[in-house]
């Protein structure tokens, strides 16, 4: 049966296609998903473009990563209390803003302000996802959330040649002024076809919950991604990683303590909340690899043995269908987990993903291997991606998706930046020297491959001990929500 959010706007205007609404968030999350791979055809340069030394352009990444941390739960929360419309318009309004004060910039303070703001929105996927809940039919609400969470992996493959060639053939500012332009065009879609749930959560924000939340969380990711920089034994790191302990758990005991927390820890303890999480956190870190591993050896010299001597460009070409596959793959994860359910999907890709990188451990020798390997990758992640939403929808009320959602992102985002700390130090330690410059040997590569792969392995296995009942679409779709958040229908 089809789910009609409101009465006043079934006797308003026409409702808009749901198609319509799909495309446009969808094009929302790959736009937003582009800043993550926007400046890396620039990382080698940027010393000398913000006249800066290496280690502190490092923070035009670092600052993106702590500020999607700090934004993803927090956007998730007061979507769900003030509309998930209004604050995806305020995330993309944001990710515009910080791409002209980067388009702007010609030095690192700017350019650090400007990642970080493009990083605040990075809550516009599970917002996208939530609305869908919220507005599509329920037949359709399968597939557009799979396409919808695939979008972050397309948009960053898609980014990665584009970003290469405007890199390489114009004026680097313009990397942002087009993602200046995109933002915008995507905020206007979303104003002339998106509408505003009425599902809310009512209620005050957590002030210090959210406080307590973004310091745990920028005190955890800053150890891990600049830990190699300072040092994994440094007193720097190691006060890091133990303040971060200390927040967390203090946070934690608060979420428990109020009435209305920013994360509903009992809810994020259900079995099939707490395993999809944590198979998310570590599929995140099986994923990530591929866009770490690849372009490197494309781009290595020949003269390694192993290289393949490709410019940017190149490599970013190679990595571009990757994004089309996830793109579809997301109908058929949605069709599988209609038909096994979400718990068979996520444990379906998990073995896809595996499999790709076991193939890359013995074929990396040729362009056309490493095609094969990030396309059997790059399904299998849409497979799996499709199903996480699912999963968390299944599993709280409507009132509390855009919260879930967001979490469970983050899960994802925490992958990733470990994924990204475990592979610099393997890369950094096993390495050849080539006149005088001392690279990344293929050994190094292969161990970071089949970490990868045994990742892949563990969020299968995390996934098995996911509840064997397939969630009813239609009941996750309508799940209660509080009394007074809901008009009826």
């Amino acid at each position: 049966m089809s789910h009609v959010p409101t009465a006043a706007r079934a006797s308003g205007p026409p409702q808009p296609n749901p198609v319509a609404i799909v495309s446009v968030l969808a094009l929302a999350g790959i736009v937003v998903s582009l800043m993550q791979t926007l400046v890396i055809p620039l990382v080698p340069q940027l010393p000398r473009l913000l006249g800066s030394s290496a280690s502190d352009t490092t923070w035009a990444i670092t600052a993106t990563l702590l500020a999607a941390a700090v934004a993803t739960p927090v956007v998730g929360r007061l979507g769900d209390m003030y509309g998930k419309r209004r604050m995806l318009l305020a995330s993309l309004v944001v990710l515009v803003a910080g791409s002209v004060v980067a388009g702007l910039s010609s030095s690192l303070t700017p350019m650090v302000v400007g990642r970080a703001l493009q990083g605040l929105a990075a809550g516009v996927i599970p917002l996208g996802i939530s609305i869908m809940r919220d507005e599509l039919p329920a037949e359709r609400l399968g597939a557009a959330t799979a396409l919808m969470s695939a979008s972050l992996g397309v948009g960053g493959a898609l980014g990665l040649p584009t970003a290469a060639f405007l890199a390489e053939h114009a004026d680097w500012h313009v990397l942002f002024w087009t993602s200046a332009g995109m933002g915008v065009l995507a905020t206007v879609l979303v104003l002339a076809i998106v509408p505003e749930s009425t599902v809310r959560t009512p209620g005050r924000f957590d002030v210090v919950g959210g406080a307590g939340l973004s310091a745990g969380l920028v005190c955890l990711l800053l150890a891990i991604s600049k830990g190699a920089d300072w040092g994994w034994t440094s007193g720097l790191t190691g006060g890091l990683f133990a303040v971060a302990v200390v927040v967390l758990v203090a946070w934690g005991w608060w979420e428990l303590r109020i009435a209305q927390p920013l994360v509903d820890l009992r809810a994020t303890a259900r079995r099939q909340v707490l395993l999809t999480n944590i198979a998310s956190a570590v599929f995140g870190i099986a994923m990530f690899a591929m866009s770490l591993v690849l372009p490197q050896l494309l781009q290595l010299p020949k003269a390694t043995g192993f290289g393949l001597g490709r410019t940017m460009v190149a490599a970013g070409l190679v990595m571009a269908p990757t994004g089309l596959v996830m793109m579809a793959m997301a109908p058929v994860s949605a069709r599988i987990s209609a038909g096994r359910g979400p718990k068979v999907t996520l444990m379906l890709g998990a073995v896809v993903v595996a499999t790709g990188y076991a193939v890359g451990i013995v074929a990396m020798s040729a362009i056309w291997q490493l095609v094969l390997v990030s396309c059997v990758i790059g399904a299998g992640i849409g497979l799996a991606y499709g199903a996480m939403p699912a999963l968390i929808m299944g599993a709280v009320p409507v009132s509390e998706t855009a919260a879930a959602n967001s979490l469970n992102t983050l899960m994802r985002s925490i992958g990733t930046s470990v994924s990204s700390a475990v592979a610099g130090v393997v890369l950094a330690h096993m390495t050849i020297t080539l006149g005088p410059a001392t690279l990344p040997s293929q050994n190094a590569f292969r161990v970071v491959l089949a970490i990868s792969a045994a990742g892949a392995v563990i969020a299968m296995v995390v996934a098995a001990f996911l509840p064997a009942r397939r969630p009813s679409t239609t009941t996750s779709h309508v799940a209660a929500a509080p009394a007074g958040t809901r008009s009826s229908g």
